[in-house]
């Protein structure tokens, strides 16, 4: 069995294969600011009056935290109430608010081998720790308050074999656009990606949770990663102790990728998709000016994303004319970042250092862009006003590529900083 089948056999409790319909418990179930509102409206037309299992509730209202405006607060006002009625301890506030794709992991609140739906398509992030997780409706969010379940078809599976290791200036983030510019965004839809090899091992925890977030820029259900001792030891720093899991070796896949990270280049996606992918050295040439950078997220806002920006931004300012925004992941990764002295590289270099929040990645709030701006963003989509105005443009690329971008004003590749 692939990794895909062997998640679904032990939920089920006897083998089972790609294309069954299957009735299944939920593990956890995720809800954010703008999906949960219409969840709880359904929960309540449907006559509900209590959660199947508090404890396997996640709120988060990250999308416009702080809100921004009434809507957005009566939004939450609507979720605290209903977390506050139906007991659900799990709701996040401001204060202890994250990014939901970052906080979950990082508070333990999934793990391996959990079966896990939320309301957002980017839940697909947990499937680095060797979840199965996915983006589901309100609705289905709904029901899975009620009862705890949700129906699956079980996914083919793509295998993509890793090898060698990363060069410097690249992580998973060059990694999975690479993988959507061969695959395009719809090549993986209903399929789940599988990354394997020997060359897994040598990619870090927070690359394998950019790589798992942008599965879905391909289509795919969500992408897994083996449960190894990269896999335990982040879960063992959080008190879950879990199996190392692996495909089996003749394990069935639809089709099958082989990516040598010794010779992948960085990456930029270009308008208006993901997979609009070349080398930052080719866009390079077409001097790009930028308006505004911005690094976080739930694909780019973890610990090893922002001293990777960090990095490139010691002792410099960035340049005239350009915006610089840094979004750490949650309220941990923030703390971190001010004990390591990168809140103060980040401020002296004229960014500005933001409390955790989805807000311009989707055109919310700090940092939408104008009519005819630019943007180069750590973030996951690209789409025609994914940031803002219809006649804005966003580009994608990794931490380091954002930073050097950020002290150029154009698109940049790190080395040229160095220089």
């Amino acid at each position: 069995m692939n990794l895909t089948e062997k998640i679904f056999s032990e939920k089920t409790g006897r083998k089972v294969k790609a294309g069954e319909f299957l009735l299944l418990d939920i593990d956890v179930a995720l809800g954010n600011d703008i999906t949960t509102p219409v969840a709880i409206n359904e929960f309540y037309k449907s006559g509900g009056k209590k959660i199947f299992d508090p404890d396997r509730i996640v709120l988060i209202p990250d999308h416009f935290t702080p809100n921004k405006d009434i809507e957005s607060a009566m939004q939450v006002k609507k979720i605290r109430k209903f977390a506050k009625d139906l007991r659900i301890k799990n709701f996040f506030d401001v204060g202890r608010v994250g990014i939901e794709h970052v906080l979950l992991p990082e508070q333990g609140l999934v793990k391996s081998g959990d079966l896990v739906v939320g309301a957002d398509s980017h839940t697909c992030t947990y499937g680095a720790l060797g979840a199965f997780a996915t983006g589901v409706g309100s609705t289905d969010l709904a029901g899975v308050f009620l009862t705890g379940q949700a129906w699956f078809k079980v996914p083919e599976s793509i295998k993509i074999t890793i090898k060698g290791s990363f060069n410097k200036y690249v992580s998973g983030k060059d990694l999975i656009l690479k993988v959507i510019s061969i695959l395009g965004v719809n090549g993986a839809n209903y399929k789940t990606l599988e990354f394997s090899g020997e060359g897994v091992k040598n990619i870090s925890m927070a690359s394998r949770f950019t790589i798992a977030n942008m599965a879905v820029e391909a289509g795919a259900k969500t992408g897994l990663f083996p449960v190894d001792d990269t896999t335990v030891q982040y879960e063992s720093e959080r008190g879950l102790s879990v199996k190392k899991t692996e495909p089996d070796k003749h394990a069935n896949y639809c089709r099958e990728l082989e990516i040598d990270l010794s010779i992948l280049e960085a990456q930029v996606a270009c308008p208006f998709l993901p997979s609009n992918t070349k080398t930052v050295r080719e866009v390079e040439r077409e001097r790009v000016v930028i308006d505004q950078v911005v690094i976080g997220s739930c694909t780019n806002g973890r610990i090893e994303d922002l001293r990777r920006a960090a990095a490139i931004l010691k002792g410099k300012k960035i340049s005239p004319g350009v915006r610089c925004l840094i979004f750490p992941g949650t309220r941990e990764i923030y703390l971190q970042a001010v004990k390591e002295g990168l809140t103060g590289i980040f401020v002296e270099a004229e960014c500005v250092f933001s409390t955790p929040t989805c807000g311009p990645c989707l055109g919310g709030h700090m940092g939408v862009l104008a009519k005819g701006e630019i943007a180069l963003s750590t973030t996951n989509r690209n789409f025609v006003g994914r940031m803002g105005h219809r006649e804005s443009e966003i580009y994608l690329a990794s931490p380091e590529i954002a930073a050097a971008t950020a002290l150029k004003g154009f698109i940049t590749h790190p080395d040229e900083i160095r220089r």
